[in-house]
């Protein structure tokens, strides 16, 4: 269990996080998007004890993780720019590893390396960006965490690789029950992977929530009518977004598929479909609702 409460941290006169509260369940896969400075690489290195914070607080299963071997053990943090000590070997960082992490796994470090078919005897220096990413990643999952952070862990890798990290990630959820979280400007990344997402914004969480409960009960409508009836027909729905081109409306309403196109129906359109949203598509409109800009907020 990750609690967060009130916690702020500054650089200077920056305010990189602004009293942010949450919370994030164990077993579980959160997505944390926002623009870049948004705050997310600062909150994953408060959480992995490399800042401390100036107010508020953080804790992994009730322990701050500041100074803190017991916490640190129990958790690996990539962070958008790898490190590795210089020359050695993804063996060499294995051994390194070894005698940090009391769950190293030489077994799984083993496994992942045919998985992602590297050669653990060469430096890694010498390896792509790609190929170095997926050394770090090699070495996280190896020390077996309870916990593991991720910071835009997909960029560089090819899509081949982006998609077997994905299921190798949710295996680890289902059978060690790991906590992830993973910070991402991409919401279409996050989207099949994760069951609950965050949004950052200038240093606060402006939207936190469970991703099956956030697209359950919205969804968009596309429907063609010949002639277009007035916009006061469709009152008797919960509509979040308008949009009408000629003979085509779309709209995004909330409710159930069942719901929507009953009342669809009603008004005799030549043509109506319910599709569900996208994440991005979830995030807009429950960003303009709440009177912000997501384009902006992301971009």
């Amino acid at each position: 269990m990750i609690a967060v409460k009130d916690l702020t941290k500054k650089f200077d006169s920056t305010v990189a996080l602004d009293k942010i509260s949450f919370s994030i369940g164990s077993g579980s896969i959160f997505g944390l998007v926002g623009s870049n400075g948004a705050g997310k690489s600062t909150f994953l290195r408060t959480l992995a004890g490399i800042y401390k914070p100036d107010s508020g607080e953080v804790l992994l299963d009730e322990i701050s993780p500041f100074e803190n071997s017991e916490a640190k053990s129990k958790l690996f943090f990539i962070s958008d720019y790898p490190y590795f000590i210089p020359q050695y070997t993804l063996s060499d960082m294995a051994n390194f590893y070894a005698r940090i992490y009391p769950n190293w796994s030489q077994k799984r470090f083993e496994e992942l390396c045919s998985l992602f078919t590297l050669n653990s005897k060469s430096k890694i220096s010498t390896m792509s960006k790609g190929m170095q990413r997926q050394s770090a990643i090699i070495c996280a999952l190896a020390t077996m965490p309870k916990y593991l952070l991720l910071d835009e862990v997909f960029d560089g890798l090819d899509p081949v690789m982006r998609q077997l990290l994905k299921k190798i990630i949710s295996g680890e959820v289902s059978e060690h029950d790991m906590t992830v979280i993973i910070a991402s400007h991409n919401l279409r990344e996050l989207e099949d992977l994760c069951d609950h997402v965050g949004l950052f914004h200038k240093g606060g969480v402006i939207f936190d929530r469970d991703l099956d409960e956030l697209k359950l009960g919205i969804n968009k409508v596309q429907a063609v009518f010949k002639p277009m009836p007035a916009l006061s027909s469709f009152e008797p729905l919960d509509i979040v977004k308008t949009e009408i081109r000629g003979s085509l409306i779309n709209l995004v309403v909330r409710g159930t598929k069942e719901e929507i196109l009953n009342k669809i129906n009603e008004l005799n359109p030549i043509f109506a479909e319910v599709l569900p949203l996208t994440l991005e598509e979830v995030f807009i409109s429950e960003m303009e609702v709440a009177g912000y800009d997501l384009d902006n907020i992301l971009n």
